[in-house]
């Protein structure tokens, strides 16, 4: 603990990485124009932050939007706009961590800390893919269900199969991935505009909804809901994914280069969580327009929110649209989630293994709980393991923010893209607000 200590107060910790680049085999793969237009370069750069926007909008957040909107109406919406404001800053550091030290936030992590501590923080990482995993899961066999009548035993078990699927995909090359991510995003946005159009929201209300309540804080139903939310909205896993792919530019490695890439890669990042924002916030609208406002506040489940859309709003496709765009959701999330789990493992322990056995791994992690959580206590039971989820990844966010914050703080690991002033201390308060949530929800549940 001493040596520890010692080691982050004279930057000894920093150590020079034994192992090669993050994402070896894309690394630096992507061309982009040394000279062109604004919008040339921009394009070069647009992919990376509809793949992390991709983990904001999963089947965990539907769960916990659905919840909220049906339960409370418009009132959340205002902890879905400040998780996504969290989430476009903590994303930022991350892609700044990637850029100025070329190490991805597992790899700085690993050279910094003793191994202890990195297989402490590793076993948190894991468990919070092991919870997204399990949202991709449940989420997958839920549309399957809706859309083909599945049962939902099958379901769980035929989404072991995408390992094939993500398999085909990755050999296809990084820009490959990045245009079936957008096209599937496209896919959602679509859907939601669609629902929000004939749900009929009502705008003043809903505008009201953007500013926070003080009952969020003190009405334990509410509270747990709400980090639900946080924890669906800013996912730790994602940090870690960030920082690895927008290595994947081939952008000059000076300080000029990284600078034009931290800019485009903000500006994409950004953009891409505006729009996982819009999904978010429509998912809860139409939850609050079509169930809270009609009397149906108990709807707290995605299949019970597909069985009343249609009777509700009057038209079959709407309830058909909300499962092609869970399935979307689900799919999506499954691409990335592979990334991200390889990106840890390697960067934490310093261990590759193929693609397909990783994927296989943690799909299985996942699928055990909702296979008997299906088989004993059927749609209710998988329905508040997805809300459990989402409050388990939360609690792993500390773990992920607090090195984040550390690093990208330090003049010796970003020289001169260390954060300014301002940043340091909003980026402080983010992970205050995080941590005190988090323990607040504990003590919540445990004592009271």
């Amino acid at each position: 603990m001493i040596k520890e200590i010692e080691n982050i107060i004279t930057h000894k910790g920093w150590r020079k990485a034994k192992s090669g680049n993050s994402l070896p085999e894309v690394y630096s793969t992507v061309k982009v124009p040394h000279k062109g237009s604004f919008w040339r370069v921009m394009f070069a750069f647009s992919g990376p932050g509809l793949m992390v926007a991709v983990g904001y909008m999963d089947p965990g957040n539907w769960a916990t939007d659905i919840a909220g909107g049906a339960s409370f109406g418009y009132t959340l919406m205002s902890v879905i706009f400040v998780s996504n404001i969290f989430a476009i800053l903590l994303q930022y550091l991350a892609l700044k961590l990637g850029i100025a030290t070329e190490r991805d936030l597992a790899q700085a992590c690993r050279d910094h800390y003793s191994p202890a501590v990195s297989f402490i923080l590793w076993i948190l990482c894991e468990i919070a893919i092991a919870a997204c995993d399990l949202a991709e899961v449940i989420g997958s066999a839920i549309a399957l269900n809706l859309l083909f009548k599945l049962p939902l035993i099958w379901g769980v078990s035929l989404t072991a199969l995408d390992v094939l699927v993500i398999l085909f995909f990755q050999y296809k090359g990084f820009r490959f991935i990045e245009a079936l991510v957008a096209a599937l995003i496209f896919t959602i946005i679509a859907a939601f505009g669609f629902e929000i159009i004939v749900s009929h929201p009502q705008i003043f209300p809903l505008l009201s909804g953007l500013l926070p309540h003080a009952e969020i804080v003190t009405n334990p139903s509410m509270l747990y809901i709400s980090i639900g939310i946080l924890g669906a909205t800013v996912m730790p896993h994602n940090l870690y994914l960030h920082s690895s792919i927008v290595q994947t530019r081939d952008y000059p490695r000076t300080t000029v280069g990284k600078k034009m890439a931290i800019k485009f890669a903000g500006i994409d990042s950004t953009v891409a969580l505006m729009a996982a924002f819009f999904i978010n916030a429509a998912i809860l609208i139409v939850a609050a327009a079509a169930f809270h406002n009609s009397g149906h506040k108990d709807v707290a489940d995605i299949m019970d929110a597909h069985k009343l859309l249609a009777p509700l709003l009057g038209t079959t496709l709407a309830s058909t649209l909300f499962a092609v765009a869970l399935l979307a959701s689900g799919q999506n999330s499954t691409l990335t989630g592979t990334l991200a789990g390889q990106i840890v493992m390697e960067g934490f322990l310093h261990i590759r293994l193929k693609p397909w056995l990783r994927r296989l791994i943690t799909r299985v992690i996942a699928i055990i709980p909702a296979f008997i959580i299906t088989l004993f206590y059927g749609e209710k039971g998988i329905a508040n393991l997805l809300v459990l989820s989402q409050v388990i990844l939360s609690m792993q966010l500390s773990f992920a923010v607090i090195p984040l914050i550390l690093f990208t703080n330090s003049k010796h690991k970003m020289g001169s893209f260390a954060n300014s002033t301002l940043l340091k201390y909003t980026a402080w308060v983010v992970a205050i607000i995080i941590l005190g949530l988090n323990l607040y929800l504990l003590y919540s549940t445990f004592f009271h």
